[in-house]
């Protein structure tokens, strides 16, 4: 088991990539501390988690507000004691509009979810991994943060912000033995990205099919990632088979950006 004895918070733990990186990690024999906004689907993966033997616990928690973070972070330590991995991985998509057209409040919720959500779950963690001198933490970015997407501005500027946060974390706090990576992934099977395909779809007045055809046709595998694909690489970069990996990003697009 490459993560035994280790203690991991995954936020957005409740769908997606997030429940598919809770499974992973408590397979390889660390415990689960699962934190998002909606309860029941969060206690569906801890559910999950423990009919297969494993350790996990359920933490309701909105990363934009600072003290339910702190709180997150403070019921994670009283359980388990320690904090050797977090994964950054709650955000939202945001609206499907161009910049002309922006709606200032969902602008701001973009950044304050995804951007300023990230550093508060960071900013406590790295309070407990410091004093340990190790540490593992892994953001999900998105190939939108890699490259301009018309129509998702805020969505785009917060994953470059999470780049730009991973290099220099990662050289912040590189003496202490933390290491600090970025999992980017393009378009990935599941409910989010149909809702991204549907308001697309009714954007461009074309239908959900088209608008989903249109993201993926500059795919060389000519598909999608299953969330466990992005589930596989957060094992790798929070195990020790990543141990001079750091401050990098790793696309997990199948073969986006390949085909011209």
């Amino acid at each position: 088991m490459r993560l035994k004895d280790k203690v991991a918070i995954v936020t957005g733990g409740g769908i997606g990539i997030g429940r598919a990186i809770s499974g992973a990690f408590a397979a390889e024999g660390a415990a689960v501390v699962v934190a998002a906004r909606t309860l029941s689907r969060l206690n569906g993966v801890v559910g999950e988690i423990k009919a297969k033997g494993g350790r996990a616990m359920a933490v309701p928690t909105d990363i934009s507000d600072e003290k339910q973070v702190q709180s997150m972070v403070a019921r994670a330590l009283s359980e388990y004691g320690q904090v050797d991995i977090l994964v950054n991985n709650s955000g939202v998509g945001g609206p499907t509009a161009n910049v002309v057209d922006m709606d200032l409040d969902e602008w701001s919720k973009v950044l304050a979810v995804n951007l300023t959500g990230t550093m508060l779950c960071t900013r406590e963690v790295l309070k407990a991994m410091i004093g340990r001198r190790s540490g593992v933490i892994v953001n999900i970015g998105s190939e939108g943060g890699r490259s301009g997407y018309p129509m998702r501005s805020p969505y785009c500027v917060s994953k470059m912000g999470i780049i730009g946060f991973t290099e220099t974390l990662a050289i912040e706090v590189g003496e202490y033995n933390i290491r600090v990576n970025c999992i980017s992934p393009a378009a990935v099977q599941g409910e989010r990205i149909g809702n991204v395909a549907k308001a697309r779809a009714e954007a461009q007045g074309i239908s959900p099919e088209e608008a989903m055809a249109r993201m993926t046709r500059n795919y060389s595998l000519k598909r999608i990632t299953d969330p466990s694909e992005v589930a596989a690489a957060a094992v790798f970069l929070a195990s020790d088979e990543s141990s001079a990996v750091t401050g990098q990003t790793l696309p997990v697009n199948c073969g986006l950006y390949l085909v011209h």
